[in-house]
């Protein structure tokens, strides 16, 4: 099992009308980012994916940051997705499922994550301000719909509660962050692919 957490890397790319990134992606890194989008809230955001997810992530390119950010979040999901995917390779020997209660202050989110093979997002939750700096609320769900579908991720999102959008936010990405490096965890007794299918 040592040996195959050596090669949990991938890397992938897309460039459209709208945007041009490439995404990077190391499942058993040490929490480092390298992340520049344009969007400075969006960065540290992503940059709460790596630390607490431990993983090691590069996020470099631009978008059409003049129309919105809808495009570039919506992108970066996609290609944060794909990677995830590629680092996961066929799943065998993770931990496949987990769900995290996170506190940020006033806020709480939920999130339960299976990482069998089948993209899907249920988000229930909604934001007091429709913006946090130049960064749109809505765009949160855009971005974990994009990178769940992608990825081939069943993720359940709730916001039990909060008051400010900040912390709000930062609750979502971090629980999603522990989420996904607990259901991304080499499990030493699982010997195969976690599924009576006996595939993902």
């Amino acid at each position: 099992m040592a040996a195959k957490m050596q090669g949990r890397k991938a890397q992938s790319s897309r460039k459209t009308k709208e945007t041009d990134f490439t995404v990077s992606l190391d499942l058993d890194g040490s929490g480092k980012a390298d992340v520049r989008t344009g969007l400075e809230f969006f960065d540290h955001m992503l940059g709460q994916i790596a630390r607490h997810g431990l993983v090691d992530l590069s996020v470099r390119g631009k978008g059409d940051l003049e129309v919105d950010g809808h495009h570039t979040v919506e992108d970066v999901g996609i290609l944060l997705g794909q990677t995830l995917a590629k680092a996961l390779g066929d799943r065998a020997g993770i931990a496949r499922y987990s769900n995290v209660r996170l506190p940020m202050m006033d806020a709480l989110a939920l999130v339960a994550l299976d990482a069998g093979g089948r993209g899907n997002l249920v988000f229930r939750g909604s934001f007091p301000e429709a913006r946090i700096g130049a960064f749109d609320t809505a765009l949160v769900r855009e971005f974990f719909w994009s990178l769940a579908t992608q990825a081939g991720i069943d993720l359940h999102i709730e916001i039990a509660y909060g008051e400010n959008s900040h912390h709000m936010t930062e609750a979502v990405f971090k629980g999603f962050a522990r989420a996904l490096r607990a259901a991304a965890a080499i499990d030493l007794r699982e010997t195969g692919v976690p599924s009576t299918k006996g595939v993902l």
